[in-house]
C-alpha cells in the first residue's frame, strides 16, 4: 500500500463521519464498462471483498479504493476500420468521404469495436487522515490525482481540498541541501537525483545508484540547474524520491520497519497500520524540512473558500470544492491507473 503519494489539505470546516463517507461513495460504485461504454470509473471496497464497505476506518485512518476500467483499442486497428468504411463508400458512390463524414465514420468504427475490444482495469488507493486532516493519494499522476479528487468533491458534501503548498519550494529546498551536503534534521541523502537547467536548452542531469556528495553536483547546481528529484531516507525507516512538483515516489518502507511487531493485526490492517503509521510521522518533518506550510494553503484561509462551487482547480495552491453531484462521464481518452 503506498508506492507513491500526492498529498492535499483538507478544509477546516469539512466535519463528516465514516458513516455519511460510506453513504455517499455508495451512489457511485464502480461498475464494469458496457458494451460501447469507453471508460467507467467508481469506489470499490479497499478491503478487497465482494460486498464489503467502501470505507475502512483502520486505526482511526480511514481507507478507500478508487477503480477505473477503460476499453483498450489500438489507433491502428480502428484506422484500418475507418479506411474500410471509406473504401466502401467511395466504391458505392465514386467520391472520398469529406472531413466531417470521416469523423462520424471514426465514431461508429469505434462503437463497432468497442464490444470486441480489450478492457483494462487499475485502482488507486486512498487514505484521509481526519486528524491530520491530509487527503493522501497513491498515485504519482497528477493528472490521475485530480481525477479522484474530482469525484471524492462531488460526492462528498461540503469537501473542500488544496495541493500541500510549503514555504521553501522543493526544488528549492534540494539545491539548498545538495550544495551544502546537509540534508534536513531527520533526513539523509540517498543516491539518486535530476538536475535539469531552466534555460532554453532544457538540459537534464541524471544520477542513479552514485554518491551526491561530489564537485560535480555542486557545479551543476551553480551553473543554474535545479534538482527536480532527490532520493531521500527518513529516520532509517523511509525511503522516497521528492520531486519538484512535492510528490513522493518510490516510497519503500525499510528493514527497521518491517521488523516493528503489529500487535493483533494482520493482512490487510496491518499493512494499513504499517503505511498510515510511518507516513503520518514521515509526512510532518517533510513540512518542517521544507520551512512548513505556505500561509497561503487552504487551512490558513478558510473565510475565502465561501460556499461550494461546482469542482475546479485553479492553481497548484488554488482550491478544489463543490457539492454532492452524480457521477459524471470523464475524458475517454485518458489512460487507467
Amino acid at each position: 500500500m503506498f508506492k507513491n503519494m500526492i498529498v492535499y489539505r483538507i478544509a477546516p470546516q469539512w466535519q463528516i463521519g465514516l458513516e455519511q463517507v460510506e453513504a455517499a461513495l455508495a451512489q457511485a460504485p464502480f461498475m464494469e464498462c458496457g458494451a460501447t461504454q469507453e471508460r467507467s470509473w467508481g469506489w470499490v471496497p479497499p478491503r478487497g471483498e465482494a460486498h464489503g464497505p467502501l470505507a475502512e476506518s483502520v486505526a482511526g485512518q480511514w481507507v478507500l479504493r478508487f477503480m477505473v476500467e477503460s476499453k483498450v483499442l489500438p489507433g491502428s486497428v480502428l484506422a484500418r476500420r475507418v479506411k474500410e468504411k471509406a473504401d466502401k463508400i467511395e466504391a458505392t458512390t465514386g467520391r472520398k468521404p469529406g472531413k466531417r463524414e470521416t469523423r462520424e465514420l471514426k465514431d461508429e468504427a469505434k462503437l463497432d469495436l468497442l464490444p470486441m475490444a480489450f478492457t483494462k482495469q487499475g485502482a488507486m488507493a486512498v487514505w484521509i487522515d481526519t486528524r491530520a486532516r491530509f487527503l493522501l493519494l497513491d498515485t504519482a499522476s497528477q493528472s490521475r490525482a485530480d481525477e479522484v479528487v474530482t469525484a471524492l468533491v462531488q460526492a462528498l458534501p461540503g469537501l473542500s481540498v488544496s495541493l500541500l503548498d510549503t514555504q521553501t519550494s522543493p526544488a528549492a529546498a534540494m539545491s539548498h541541501w545538495l550544495s551544502s551536503q546537509e540534508a534536513p534534521a531527520g533526513f539523509s541523502i540517498d543516491r539518486e537525483c535530476e538536475l535539469k537547467s531552466s534555460d532554453q536548452t532544457k538540459a537534464v542531469v541524471r544520477y542513479a545508484r552514485h554518491p551526491l556528495d561530489i564537485d560535480e553536483v555542486r557545479a551543476h547546481i551553480e551553473a543554474g540547474k535545479l534538482p527536480t528529484k532527490l532520493a531521500l531516507t527518513w529516520d532509517d525507516r523511509v525511503s522516497f524520491l521528492l520531486t519538484e512538483g512535492l510528490q513522493i515516489k518510490k516510497l519503500a518502507f525499510l528493514e527497521t520497519v518491517l521488523k516493528d511487531p503489529i500487535p493483533n493485526d494482520s493482512g490487510f490492517d496491518a499493512d494499513v497500520a504499517l503505511a498510515t503509521g510511518e507516513l503520518s510521522r514521515l509526512l510532518p518533518d517533510l513540512i518542517e524540512a521544507l520551512g512548513g506550510e505556505s500561509e497561503r494553503g487552504i487551512g490558513a484561509a478558510p473565510s475565502t473558500l465561501g460556499t461550494p462551487t461546482p469542482a475546479k482547480k485553479t492553481a497548484r495552491t488554488g482550491t478544489i470544492t463543490g457539492p454532492a453531484l452524480a457521477p459524471v462521464d470523464t475524458d475517454p481518452g485518458s489512460a487507467p491507473f
